[in-house]
């Protein structure tokens, strides 16, 4: 999957630019805050990332096992055929096929759970991709945000740009305790 783009080196180049020529000192906070944000901006970018590969790459196991699963029963399947061919024209079947049918049981049982888990592994990466986009969304306004207070000289436009920062902390937490671990 694709990672989301964080193009917010102009809008950087452009705070700093605007509070390095700004008599009021407030500007320099806007500048400091939007590096910050932009950081945590580039972590949730990363995290998200991570997080979308590591379902793809569950969800390509689990139809992997998927595929093992249905070959065990066309397997199981063209041995029940055979012994109940046998069956019909008044012949036994061996033990080692009966042995080979149940065999075939236990196994697609097995393949089964190991498809579905890590099909649930895959959901949840997905589900902590989604709230780790969260984030660089809310970081990405922040900064927007941000930029608009110093272009319009509106110091509350800053608290509201902190505010957006704030939420995207909190999914950046959010993400994180999703799986236990960031990374994880």
């Amino acid at each position: 999957m694709e990672q989301p783009e964080v193009p917010l080196e102009a809008v950087s180049e452009h705070i700093h630019h605007e509070a390095e020529h700004a008599p009021e000192r407030w500007i320099l906070g806007v500048a400091l805050t939007s590096a910050i944000l932009a950081a945590f901006a580039a972590i949730g970018s990363l995290l998200a990332g991570h997080h979308a590969n590591e379902a793809m790459i569950d969800q390509i196991a689990a139809s992997d096992h998927w595929s093992y699963y249905q070959a065990k029963g066309v397997k199981a399947a063209v041995l029940g055929s055979k012994m109940e061919t046998l069956q019909a024209l008044g012949q036994t079947n061996s033990a080692a096929d009966e042995e080979k049918l149940k065999r075939y049981g236990r196994e697609q049982e097995e393949i089964q759970k190991q498809a579905q888990e890590k099909q649930a592994g895959s959901a949840r990466h997905l589900q902590t991709h989604t709230i780790f986009a969260r984030s660089v969304t809310m970081f990405q306004v922040a900064i927007a945000v941000a930029a608009i207070s110093v272009l319009t000289k509106r110091r509350r436009f800053w608290l509201i740009s902190m505010a957006f920062g704030i939420a995207g902390i909190v999914f950046l937490i959010q993400g994180a305790f999703n799986t236990g671990h960031p990374l994880s």
